[in-house]
């Protein structure tokens, strides 16, 4: 029989208090840390946020001056984006007009009833801020009835938009070259829209107090409204020129193959005169109804200016009047206009005439100087049996053209 002695017991005792004391100093110690872990957690939390929403407020401020200084000197109204939403349904695919370099257009309806159209800068459009700042800018000084009119613009967040007034028939090329819809456009209508480009490019040379070279003339870029007055639009790779300059150059080539003038595509050099080259060019399309780019002739690989030359040289001009014009054409205005186009696109700047000068040449009834034989722009395209000029090719790359001169025969 074994005895425990009061002794034993008291020691026995002892141990295990202490080890119940070990044992709560352990958890009061597990207990502080976790606790001391949680309330730095919740300090560092409140820190965070808080340095968060300072940093979000610093990028707002710096959000804002970027904004304030893309607005600074654009001499236009601003635009909210919120009324440029409500206006365009929120950009809904049924306001949408079309898409241009510069992005999609919309048509717009303001509170007061006013229609618009907005021009919102894509995020892959060829054009940037500086291109878009100066169409604003430019589009600001100029104002003329044959010029499309800036309303404003908006600059917010990401956004970048052009408000114009709008052109309730579009642009020319939708007539031009569309199998019904060139019919509406009868002679009388064409003539009118021929002349009020050229006061309209004559303005930009000479007339306004600045001298501007557009360097992307082109049928899209010609807008009509509701009585068919033509406005020149699109003014992001215009360049202004000071004083007399009359001309200058770049190494960035930039505009539309079909439209430009030779020593621009090929050398980079414009000139009031690459802008006669490029109305020469507008001029013979709305006679013809047919596109320069891609043209081809089943005996005779060259553009719409070749075809135009060659019919010129064997006197069967009337044969580039489109067919749909037989009854309503003036047969010497259309032929007096097919005269002018050639002379407009003569391969040496020198050659080709000042607007003042082809305005004067639309207006009049007097002896033209004689053209001599242009240079072309050539993209080879094989036509079978008696098909049609091709009137949409895509746009040309550089390594797709060439330059000769036609004999004529």
């Amino acid at each position: 029989m074994v005895t425990h002695s009061p002794y034993s017991q008291l020691v026995n005792g002892s141990e295990n208090q202490e080890a119940k004391d070990r044992s709560m100093e352990k958890v009061v110690v597990i207990t502080s840390t976790i606790s001391s872990i949680f309330a730095m957690l919740l300090i560092f939390t409140f820190i965070y946020w808080k340095n968060k929403s300072k940093i979000r407020e610093i990028f707002t401020r710096i959000r804002e001056k970027n904004d304030e200084s893309k607005q600074e000197d654009l001499e236009v109204p601003l635009f909210d984006l919120a009324l440029i939403k409500h206006a365009t349904d929120d950009f809904s695919s049924y306001n949408r007009l079309g898409e241009g370099g510069f992005g999609p257009v919309y048509k717009g309806t303001l509170p007061d009833g006013q229609e618009i159209a907005v021009k919102r800068l894509s995020q892959t459009s060829r054009q940037g801020l500086k291109e878009f700042k100066n169409e604003v800018v430019l589009c600001a000084k100029l104002q003329h009835r044959n010029l499309v009119k800036v309303l404003g613009c908006c600059i917010q967040r990401d956004e970048k938009m052009l408000i114009y007034e709008f052109m309730a028939n579009k642009s020319l090329d939708l007539f031009l070259f569309d199998s019904a819809q060139s019919r509406l456009l009868k002679w009388p209508t064409r003539f009118y829209v021929i002349r009020g480009i050229a006061r309209g490019l004559l303005y930009l040379h000479q007339d306004s107090r600045l001298r501007i070279i557009h360097r992307d003339l082109k049928a899209s870029n010609v807008l009509l409204d509701n009585e068919m007055n033509p406005k020149i639009s699109d003014f992001g790779l215009a360049r202004m020129c000071g004083g007399d300059q009359t001309e200058g150059n770049t190494s960035r080539i930039a505009g539309t193959y079909g439209y430009m003038a030779p020593e621009y595509a090929f050398d980079g050099l414009f000139s009031i005169k690459s802008d006669v080259f490029s109305f020469g060019i507008l001029l013979l399309e709305i006679v013809s109804g047919k596109k320069n780019t891609g043209l081809s002739d089943p005996s005779h690989d060259h553009n719409l200016i070749g075809h135009a030359w060659r019919l010129w040289k064997e006197g069967m001009a009337m044969q580039l009047i489109e067919a749909c014009l037989k009854e309503s054409c003036i047969l010497l205005e259309a032929l007096r206009c097919i005269h002018i186009g050639l002379l407009c696109v003569q391969h040496h700047p020198n050659d080709r005439p000042d607007m003042a000068s082809v305005v004067a040449m639309l207006s009049s009834e007097g002896v033209l100087p004689e053209p001599t034989k242009p240079s072309f722009l050539i993209r080879k395209v094989s036509v079978k049996g008696d098909q049609d000029f091709e009137q949409h090719q895509p746009p040309l790359s550089i390594n797709e053209i060439t330059i000769s001169t036609l004999n004529g025969r």
